[in-house]
C-alpha cells in the first residue's frame, strides 16, 4: 500500500530541515509509491495523488538514478477553482505539478527541479506547453504502466504507477479513472493479436474444409 506524504496548505509557514539531501545512485530501483493530498483553507481535497518517482540523469554516458522517498517529502501548494498547484519537496529538489482546469477538462503542465546532490550540479527540467494527463472534470487520470518525461537530452522523470486528479473530488476521494494510451494498448494488444490467430486458424480450417469438398466433388464427377 501506498505511503501518504503530509500536505502543507499554502497559510502554512514554509519548511525548513526536510530531510538529508538526496544522493544520485548507479544502480535503478523500483521507486516506493506514495499518497498525496493537498487541501484548500476550508479542508476539502483539492488535490489528490498516487505515484512513484524516479529522477535519471545522465552524466558522461552513464545514468544515475534517485527515487523521492515518502518519508522526507512534503507536499505543498496552492487551491483555486480554475488553477491548483502541487509540489512534492524535498531537501534537494521538487516535482511541481500545475493543474488547469476548463470547461470540461482539467490537464497538468509540469515544471520539475531535480536533485542537487551530484557533484554539486543542479538538474532543471521544465514542460510548460504540453498537456499532460488530460481527464474530464470529475475523473481522475491513471496510468500503471511506466510513463517517461523526457526533458533535457540529460534529465528525464519516470512515475509509476500513477492516479491523479484535480477539481471536483467527490468525499476527497478519486473518482473514475480514465485509462493512459499506454495501459490501453498493453490491455487491447493482447486481445488484437488473439483476435487475428484466431481468424488465421477459422481461415485455415475453412480453406482446408473448401479444398476437400471440392476434390470429392471432382472425384465423383469421374
Amino acid at each position: 500500500s501506498a505511503d501518504e506524504v503530509p500536505a502543507i496548505i499554502n497559510s502554512d509557514p514554509p519548511i525548513t530541515n526536510l530531510s538529508k539531501r538526496p544522493v544520485l545512485q548507479p544502480k535503478e530501483t523500483t521507486p516506493p509509491q506514495f499518497l498525496c493530498t493537498l487541501r484548500n483553507p476550508q479542508g476539502k481535497v483539492c488535490v489528490r495523488a498516487s505515484l512513484g518517482v524516479e529522477y535519471v540523469v545522465r552524466e558522461n554516458k552513464k545514468n544515475y538514478y534517485f527515487n523521492m522517498n515518502p518519508s522526507s517529502t512534503q507536499a505543498t501548494g496552492f487551491c483555486g477553482n480554475q488553477k491548483s498547484i502541487l509540489s512534492l519537496d524535498f531537501d534537494g529538489g521538487h516535482l511541481e505539478f500545475t493543474f488547469i482546469k476548463v470547461p470540461t477538462v482539467a490537464f497538468i503542465s509540469m515544471k520539475i527541479l531535480a536533485p542537487s546532490a551530484f557533484h554539486n550540479k543542479t538538474y532543471v527540467g521544465v514542460i510548460n506547453h504540453d498537456k499532460l494527463f488530460k481527464a474530464k472534470n470529475g475523473l481522475s487520470f491513471q496510468c500503471k504502466s511506466q510513463m517517461t518525461l523526457i526533458l533535457a537530452s540529460y534529465f528525464r522523470v519516470k512515475l509509476v504507477p500513477l492516479q491523479i486528479q484535480a477539481f471536483d473530488l467527490a468525499n476527497g476521494a478519486f473518482g473514475k479513472e480514465v485509462e493512459c494510451w499506454e495501459d490501453y494498448n498493453k490491455r487491447m494488444i493482447p486481445i488484437i493479436l488473439g483476435a487475428v490467430a484466431a481468424a488465421v486458424c477459422l481461415i485455415a480450417i475453412l480453406t482446408y474444409v473448401l479444398v476437400r469438398e471440392r476434390r470429392g466433388q471432382g472425384y465423383e464427377q469421374l
